[in-house]
């Protein structure tokens, strides 16, 4: 059994590996067929496996004949179409033996060495075309790399230069062609450098002649800017959505950080347009105006080439030399506005165009550099103008320089360049801006008081009533009810020069605008330039107009009238800067107006003036007195040229009914003394050597006239008889006189209650010697007559005895 089951399992094995073994068969090449043959032949069952063999044999045939019977139709068509190939290839060969033969005859006459050497002809060719394939791309791109140098494209005309170099040279280095190509190169890259280096010379050139309208450009987005911001200052709630131009470029400006080169088609403007503003005029950028390709190329050509150090060398170098051409003013700058804002242009301009530099390349100018050449403008710049704007005697002129020197600061403070500076330059412009003011000024009060008639205003209705009361601050109820025609008690330059105080606040106000300073300093500096004012040019004018030669009573009267209501008016000017600088006067520091103290000098000089006035019109009329001193007797009345000044004292005091009353009855109290005096002095005086009595009682005529016109009053305000005081030296002297009283002036002298007190014995000495030469030398024979000897005698003994005491008191 197990036998059996032994051989029942081998003969199993032997059906498989024969199975295997013809599947190996069908499936393997020819070829590779002899070793599986070899592995039935070298088993013992090779009997067996012929037996399967045939077997599989049969079945092929089968499958063949069954495939043959399927396709039998086909395969008729295949042998009728092969016969008729068979026919022409027939045909094809007697073509090609009849060819053959007909060769064979031709080349019977082709000797061996023709065919060798066309042969070798052959392969020349063959190499010569496989050499030239080498050498095209070559001479492609040394073609590419001139047409991209006439055509201008330098850096890419690099970079082909550097494939040229590294790649396709070496390939065929040893032509000889290559090798003047490879001499040729670092000629090509100094032809790059020298040619990019010109463009920039050209790009330099060309933003030293655009920087004026750069600089225009700039700073009108600034002034738009500074629009808007008041805009939105004065209306918050439309703000929003709403930016600047400049912001966007800005932000536009720190995102380009492109160090790769423009192409040929860039042209370096910023695109800054915003959208959002097409309703909007807009300014074009200020980098708009100018292609900056040229030195971004050249700044990459330069450091492909390992020289970018050379390049930002020659570069700032250059820049430096344009900033100081820039910075250096016109001589005829401060003529016009026009020339200082060219001046400006230029300045920004160079710096929009650095700045630009600075954040669209990467080191070939930093922020040191920058601020180095913005430190020397700046010190430049400032004394530029302030040897410039110190030439400038026109305050319009002054204003709008500061405006455009403001502007031209916020302008470069939006490209983050500090202008403290600037500001505080400003402010010494503020003390020569006052300066031309008070000038201007000095012209307007001029004028105001020259045609100023010195006259009360007079108002016909209450409309011109209220026009004026609305130019000054003047309230007098007596005067509003006081019916139509009325006057004001002052002339017209009171409300002119008020209103013109006004004018130079308001001017003052304008130019501290836009200067970044606060409510008090703004306040500090109006009533500083308003004190100017007052204290020195109003009060100049006011004393040239009192000093003047033929200024009258009636103007001096009307001047004191004027500056008491101007006094008066003080406090409302202080209320004026007040409300429009919000600071109130109490506050610490505050600056007080010196109005009151200037009006008030200017009224003392005019009282000091009308006393001055009146003394030399007194004197004037005194010039006129004609005494016969030698006169007998005296007339009946008062001496004309007397009679006629004190009628003009009377008419000229009676104008001085709206003075102060101080001011009127010091007046009159200066004029009597001065006529006292110069009565005494005309008496006295050494031209006048004789007088008899008949004149004395002719001068106490002319004295007792004056008397009565001190009695009349003529100015309220004096107590009793105190203005006939003015008098008493000439009455005490013409009373002892004319009475002839020497004893009791003798006998009572240096006491209190003498009733000669104001007599001084040296002026009583001089007058009674010019008497007593007249007794001696007019009555020739008076000592014959006793009476006339014994008056003689008289005079000779007072005269002694009035040296006696006049030797007493001095000693």
């Amino acid at each position: 059994m197990e036998r059996g089951k032994m051989a029942e399992l081998e003969s199993l094995e032997t059906a498989a590996e024969h199975e295997r073994i013809l599947r190996e068969i069908e499936s393997t090449d020819t070829a590779c067929i002899g070793p599986t043959l070899r592995s039935v032949y070298d088993g013992e069952e090779h009997g067996r496996f012929m037996e399967k063999l045939e077997a599989r044999i049969r079945n092929h045939d089968r499958e063949i004949e069954k495939m043959c019977n399927f396709h039998y139709q086909g395969f008729v068509d295949s042998i009728t179409e092969l016969l008729k190939v068979r026919g022409e290839a027939q045909k094809l060969k007697n073509q090609v033996t009849d060819t053959n033969r007909k060769l064979q005859n031709e080349g019977k006459e082709v000797t061996m060495e023709e065919l060798k050497q066309c042969r070798l002809q052959q392969r020349n060719i063959s190499a010569t075309v496989d050499k030239l394939t080498l050498c095209l791309p070559v001479l492609e791109m040394y073609s590419k790399l001139r047409e991209q140098m006439k055509s201008k494209r330098h850096y890419p005309a690099l970079k082909t230069l550097e494939h040229l170099e590294h790649t396709y040279l070496p390939q065929v280095s040893h032509y000889r062609f290559c090798k003047i190509m490879v001499d040729n190169i670092p000629k090509l890259r100094e032809e790059i450098k020298e040619v990019s280096m010109s463009d920039l010379k050209d790009f330099l050139e060309s933003i030293r002649k655009h920087s004026d309208k750069i600089g225009e450009t700039a700073m009108k987005q600034a002034q738009q800017q500074r629009n808007l911001d008041n805009i939105v200052s004065q209306h918050p709630r439309i703000s929003g959505g709403k930016k600047f131009k400049k912001e966007a470029c800005a932000s536009s400006d720190l995102e380009v950080k492109n160090t790769s080169p423009m192409s040929e088609q860039d042209s370096g403007i910023l695109d800054v347009e915003d959208e959002d503003e097409d309703e909007e005029v807009t300014v074009p950028g200020a980098q708009d105006l100018v292609d900056f390709s040229p030195v971004y190329r050249c700044l990459h050509i330069y450091s492909v080439l390992g020289a970018r150090e050379t390049f930002e060398y020659y570069y700032r170098k250059q820049r430096r030399k344009q900033a100081r051409l820039v910075l250096q003013p016109p001589s005829n700058m401060h003529e016009t506005l026009d020339g200082y804002r060219k001046y400006f242009n230029q300045i920004v301009g160079f710096f929009v165009v650095e700045d630009h530099i600075l954040h669209t390349t990467q080191g070939l100018v930093n922020r040191a550099y920058i601020d180095e050449l913005w430190e020397m403008a700046l010190s430049k710049t400032i004394a530029a103008l302030r040897t410039h704007s110190s030439y400038c005697s026109d305050p319009s002129l002054v204003l709008d320089l500061k405006n455009l020197i403001v502007l031209f600061a916020d302008t470069l403070q939006g490209y983050g360049f500090p202008v403290n500076q600037l500001f505080d330059m400003l402010l010494e412009i503020q003390d020569q801006y006052s300066e031309t003011l008070l000038k201007k000024w000095s012209g307007v009060f001029r004028n105001i008081l020259d045609s100023d008639n010195y006259s009360p205003i007079p108002v016909t209705n209450e409309e011109v009533y209220k026009k004026i009361v609305g130019q000054f601050p003047f309230q007098d109820a007596e005067l509003e009810k006081q019916p139509f025609p009325k006057k004001f008690p002052f002339s017209e330059f009171v409300p002119k020069v008020y209103n013109q105080i006004k004018e130079f606040i308001y001017a003052c106000l304008k130019f501290s605008e836009d200067l970044h300073l606060s409510s008090t300093e703004v306040d500090d500096m109006i009533r500083k330039s308003t004190n100017l004012l007052l204290t020195r040019t109003l009060s100049n004018c006011l004393q040239n107009v009192i000093k003047r030669k033929n200024v009258g009573l009636t103007e001096l009267v009307q001047i004191i009238i004027n500056t008491t209501h101007l006094e008066k008016s003080c406090k409302f000017l202080e209320e004026f800067i007040t409300n429009i600088t919000n600071v109130l006067p109490e506050t610490v520091h505050t600056t007080k107006l010196y109005g009151t103290t200037t009006f008030k000098d200017a009224r003392h000089a005019a009282e000091e003036e009308i006393y001055t006035n009146l003394n030399q019109k007194i004197d004037q009329f005194l010039q006129l007195a004609d005494y016969d001193w030698m006169a007998m007797e005296p007339s009946s009345k008062a001496s004309d040229y007397l009679v006629d000044l004190i009628g003009f004292l009377r008419s000229t005091f009676a104008v001085f009914t709206h003075l102060p009353g101080k001011v009127a009855q010091t007046a009159c109290m200066s004029a009597c003394k001065h006529l006292s005096t110069s009565l005494m002095q005309l008496l006295l005086e050494a031209e006048v050597r004789q007088l008899t009595l008949g004149a004395l009682q002719q001068f106490n005529l002319d004295v007792e006239e004056c008397e009565q016109f001190a009695r009349s009053g003529p100015v309220p305000g004096f107590q009793g008889d105190t203005l006939q005081l003015a008098f008493i030296d000439l009455r005490q002297l013409l009373d002892l006189f004319i009475q002839w009283d020497w004893s009791t002036y003798l006998a009572d002298y240096g006491q209190p209650t003498c009733k000669y007190l104001r007599v001084n014995p040296t002026t009583a000495l001089v007058l009674l010697e010019k008497m007593k030469d007249t007794s001696r030398k007019n009555n020739v024979f008076a000592q014959f007559r006793k009476n006339e000897r014994d008056k003689q005698k008289l005079i000779d003994t007072v005269a002694k005895q009035l040296r006696s005491l006049i030797n007493s008191h001095h000693s």
